[in-house]
């Protein structure tokens, strides 16, 4: 059987992986992507669909803020409207003590660009009205948004395509190897494929693949909850999410221009990853309710009519691996995203694209590298 060939091979077809694609076609590199089952079917086009910089890691808003820049441009870049409305983001809080905290997050330098604004009291129910007497205080993002997540890594999957990038869906990996300069790929359907660099966007199975290259990270994987109500005028523009630290009170909401609002977070579940399904948790639906009410009293007399689930993978710092291989030459990883990374989702096709073809990047990912887990494992190894 003929081997395929490549300059790059991506495992995974997720926003991630087909962004990728696409960025690598920008800068003339060959690709094959190799994705188990759909584009975007995991937690690419099951999540919530923020595009939010707010909030983050202060380190990852140089990524963040790569990623903005492209969603501004998506329609031109890759001839597809994936929804995105930058309606602004609102991060509320039920105690004076967290308003402090946002506002030191609205101080920091690294967030300059996101022109942060804080509310309190009577001023943030004047701006917002329909905001339960419970809450406090918030954080304003005005060029935050959402977008569509189910139309994200499918329209770059086909730009990606358009440009000559080969997209092979249904294909499962079941080995890879270094064979010299090349890493070697065969897939469960007995066809090879070869490439001299290697870029896993794996998502919640990107630490199989790291693992057998020797860099496991502790990765686990989580079932985010959502639901969406039937449709009803559309008044609230803004994405709003609640800042807390207590696990069910975290919860987020958008409306979308068709009226209906998209609910998100609280308790998640604990996919099966045999069978590569999440279960919806009803406790965390129930809960959902619970706490919309206190957000939006308004809401209580609305259907719920869909819940859904997916699987994304989390790491222990909430931090992605993004980066070069530390024992690998032509291997890169861009995986482990912890439940937030639509919105980075076209600056880390970018920033791997241009990691991958120059050997550097001009946006900061040192604090991502498969480095940092290094010195846990061996320190696993040596107890055991």
């Amino acid at each position: 059987m003929t081997v395929q060939k490549a300059d790059v091979v991506i495992v995974g077809g997720g926003i991630m992986g087909s962004a990728a694609a696409f960025f690598l076609r920008q800068r003339g590199q060959s690709v094959i992507l190799l994705e188990r089952d759909q584009i975007g079917q995991y937690a690419s086009g099951v999540n919530f669909g923020n595009v939010r910089r707010q909030g983050r890691y202060l380190g990852q808003l140089e990524l963040a803020n790569r990623s903005w820049a492209l969603w501004k441009r998506l329609p031109e870049l890759i001839d597809d409207d994936l929804e995105f409305i930058a309606s602004g983001h609102l991060r509320v809080c039920y105690r004076e003590d967290e308003i402090a905290e946002l506002q030191a997050y609205a101080d920091a330098p690294e967030a300059e660009q996101l022109d942060l604004k804080i509310f309190r009291g009577e001023e943030l129910h004047q701006r917002f009205p329909f905001l339960g007497p419970q809450v406090k205080g918030g954080s304003y993002a005005p060029h935050d948004g959402h977008a569509n997540p189910r139309l994200a890594a499918p329209a770059f999957a086909r730009a990606a395509r358009r440009f000559g990038a080969r997209i092979e869906e249904r294909t499962e990996v079941a080995e890879v190897h270094k064979v010299g300069d090349a890493f070697s790929i065969r897939t469960t359907d007995g066809r090879e494929f070869s490439a001299e660099r290697l870029l896993v966007t794996a998502g919640a199975w990107g630490q199989k693949l790291s693992a057998q290259f020797g860099e496991p990270v502790p990765l686990e994987t989580k079932g985010p909850q959502m639901a969406v109500t039937e449709p009803v005028p559309y008044a609230l523009p803004t994405v709003i999410g609640v800042y807390t630290k207590i696990e069910e009170e975290m919860i987020y909401f958008r409306q979308i221009p068709r009226g209906n609002i998209v609910i998100g977070g609280g308790y998640r579940s604990k996919p099966d990853m045999l069978t590569r399904r999440a279960q919806v948790e009803p406790r965390s639906i129930l809960n959902q309710f619970e706490q919309m009410r206190r957000l939006l009293p308004g809401v209580g007399n609305l259907n719920i009519i869909r819940v859904w689930s997916g699987i994304e993978g989390y790491l222990p710092d909430s931090l992605p691996v993004m980066g070069p291989s530390g024992t690998v030459d032509g291997l890169y990883y861009a995986f482990g995203f912890s439940g937030h990374g639509f919105q980075l989702g076209p600056g880390v096709g970018d920033v791997m694209a241009e990691l991958i073809s120059t050997g550097s990047t001009s946006t900061s990912i040192l604090p991502f590298s498969i480095n940092r887990f290094a010195s846990s494992v061996e320190q696993r190894s040596k107890v055991s």
